[in-house]
């Protein structure tokens, strides 16, 4: 329902900006630019599904192995005291645990191909779940946060197109980010816990919590005194020495069980050729209605009515600079990829503006694309609690990148 009026306050608004532009500024290039956005980016949304067709595909199949295999029955079964308490919903053991573990992996490493099958591999074993299969449930919303709130261990791509745009040092932007991630994660798991009345506050939370924070102070600690180009190797090393580790294993539990691990591929690929088909209209809904607010000029009229409110009140507005980067995340990636690039361009790569906008990049996940491609996979339309609660995480994760940024770089 939630998203159903955020869909419907897009296309208003942009229709009511343009409208304005015509009658009072005599722009009569707005409303062909918001049509012609139309087009575009419902082309987009097709190219994203079809690009996504053999990564699925691929996936899939190498997760119906692991699941033939048993791996992800023994991953669900290790990791049961955690996910049990904050999935308590899920049944004990299930297998869908060792599923959700390795998309929220794959997501801190920064393996986007392999998060999203993996993804949505998790959100079609939890509806086996549902009751009620149009409506979310708290497992899927919990799930579906905890992948919104956009926790990563490894920004690699910030810190490419840093090298690239050539920063004085590229890595000074690697402990913010990871910072203001974790505040996104954490905000975004306590929302959701209290939504659903879950109570984290139990010895075997605290020990996990406890030990996350400990893992990310020494990862923090140990790339710091590493170079720009030992933090690029590790990284790009790690992330594929650990991707084609999980295919391997996943092939060779199949062998061990006396599995068929060829059928079992192709019979894992079809699935996510017919997922990617499924999730289209979702992503051409998503991605039309943010395609038009900015064509509309929507974007720069909000990012004018921050910065004038914040210099009324006194306070420092040079943050505005890299907003459109924060206000772009949660709508589109490659948008805010996009404006994150612009402000470093415009503003320069090692200026405030230009460093801020790379932790709004890695400080959140894309909150409307994600609800759009796992509920969309599955048929759910009644979102619940899911959007409230992944825009509560972003916004945390923004001002926390804001007051990071100021810490680090102001």
């Amino acid at each position: 329902m939630v998203l159903n009026y955020i869909w419907i306050a897009f296309f208003i608004a942009a229709f009511v900006i343009a409208l304005c532009r015509l009658i009072f500024m005599g722009d009569t290039e707005v409303f062909p630019a918001i049509v012609n956005s139309t087009f575009e980016t419902s082309k987009t949304a097709f190219e994203i599904s079809l690009g996504l067709t053999g990564v699925l595909s691929l996936w899939m199949g190498l997760m119906k192995i692991g699941e033939q295999g048993g791996l992800v029955n023994a991953l669900a079964r290790w990791l049961s005291p955690i996910f049990n308490r904050i999935f308590p919903d899920i049944p004990k053991g299930h297998p869908v645990t060792g599923t959700m573990f390795m998309n929220i992996s794959a997501n801190m490493l920064g393996l986007d191909n392999a998060a999203t099958p993996m993804g949505l591999k998790a959100m079609q074993e939890l509806q086996q779940l549902n009751t009620k299969k149009d409506t979310a449930t708290n497992p899927m919303i919990m799930f579906l946060v905890l992948n919104t709130s956009g926790l990563t261990l490894i920004p690699m791509s910030v810190l490419l197109y840093r090298a690239q745009l050539g920063a004085a040092q590229p890595t000074d932007v690697f402990i913010p980010i990871l910072l203001a991630t974790t505040v996104s994660t954490i905000v975004g798991l306590l929302v959701t816990s209290i939504y659903q009345r879950i109570n984290l506050f139990n010895r075997t939370m605290m020990l996990f919590l406890f030990g996350v924070a400990l893992f990310l102070a020494a990862g923090t600690w140990g790339v710091a005194s590493l170079s720009r180009v030992q933090v690029e190797l590790f990284s790009t090393t790690l992330a594929n020495v650990l991707l084609f580790t999980i295919i391997v294993l996943f092939i060779v539990s199949g062998m061990l069980r006396k599995v068929n691990v060829y059928e079992a591929f192709i019979e894992g690929a079809k699935e996510g050729f017919a997922t990617a088909v499924r999730i289209i209209p979702y992503l051409v809904a998503i991605l039309v209605a943010v395609g038009v607010f900015r064509a509309s000029g929507g974007m720069d009229v909000l990012i004018g009515a921050v910065a004038w409110c914040v210099e009324a009140c006194g306070g420092n507005s040079d943050f505005v600079g890299a907003l459109p980067t924060a206000l772009m995340k949660p709508l589109s990636g490659s948008g805010a990829r996009g404006m994150m690039i612009d402000a470093m361009t415009t503003y320069g790569v090692d200026s405030f503006a230009g460093r801020l906008a790379c932790l709004f990049q890695g400080a959140t996940d894309t909150t409307f694309y994600i609800i759009a491609v796992y509920f969309g996979s599955v048929g759910i339309r009644k979102t619940g609690h899911a959007v409230t609660c992944g825009l509560i995480a972003d916004a945390a994760g923004i001002i926390a990148a804001i007051v990071i940024g100021y810490l680090f770089f102001g």
